[in-house]
């Protein structure tokens, strides 16, 4: 993350934090990606996209569902491990819960055609919330020090490289991610 996250509104003490996690968790349904650029960055602005976007690409590459990576990375710079475990507990236990619960709905009405055909017609809700999420964090990448057509081109290799060409994800990430990472520190010092 920039080392000049300096914002006010950053939470002092887990309590905060427990509670931000458990609200996204509990909105996120299908993924928190989105649910997590809208909380953390719009509604509480304890990041600014460009913060999020640099947090998520560390949430991204390290090992672990990348939401819990984002809760106990940024519960410690706000808390230290008392941050983190807040976070990570306000992310699971309340869903957990629900989960519980769910489950053992779905295991009475999973029979209902009615059910089913829900479920189905999710699937395109969750398509759209990913893309729009996706567009919202582009936004950021006009000023990347690769420049957009870059980022564009680079984004558009990963796509492709995952969707089309099945490349394992270690792959992409390590190849395209190091790549990019490679070229944006070449960049960087040349920069005035």
């Amino acid at each position: 993350m920039s080392s000049d996250l300096t914002h006010q509104r950053l939470p002092h003490s887990p309590a905060p934090l427990f509670w931000a996690f458990s609200w996204m968790a509990l909105q996120g349904f299908g993924g928190v990606l989105t649910v997590a650029q809208r909380e953390l960055v719009e509604r509480r602005g304890w990041f600014t996209d460009q913060e999020f976007l640099e947090e998520w690409a560390l949430a991204q590459v390290l090992p672990g569902p990348n939401i819990c990576n984002l809760a106990v990375v940024f519960g410690g710079r706000c808390c230290g491990w008392r941050g983190s475990a807040a976070a990570l507990a306000g992310l699971l236990c309340l869903p957990l819960l629900l989960l519980i619960g769910l489950m053992w709905g779905y295991q009475q009405l999973s029979t209902w055609p009615a059910v089913a055909g829900a479920l189905r017609g999710m699937m395109a809700v969750v398509v759209g919330l990913i893309a729009g999420a996706c567009l919202k964090l582009s936004k950021p990448l006009l000023s990347h020090p690769m420049g957009p057509l870059w980022c564009g081109a680079v984004a558009l290799c990963a796509l492709l490289a995952i969707a089309w060409w099945r490349v394992p994800l270690m792959v992409c990430v390590f190849g395209l991610g190091g790549a990019a990472c490679v070229w944006t520190g070449w960049r960087l010092r040349g920069a005035p």
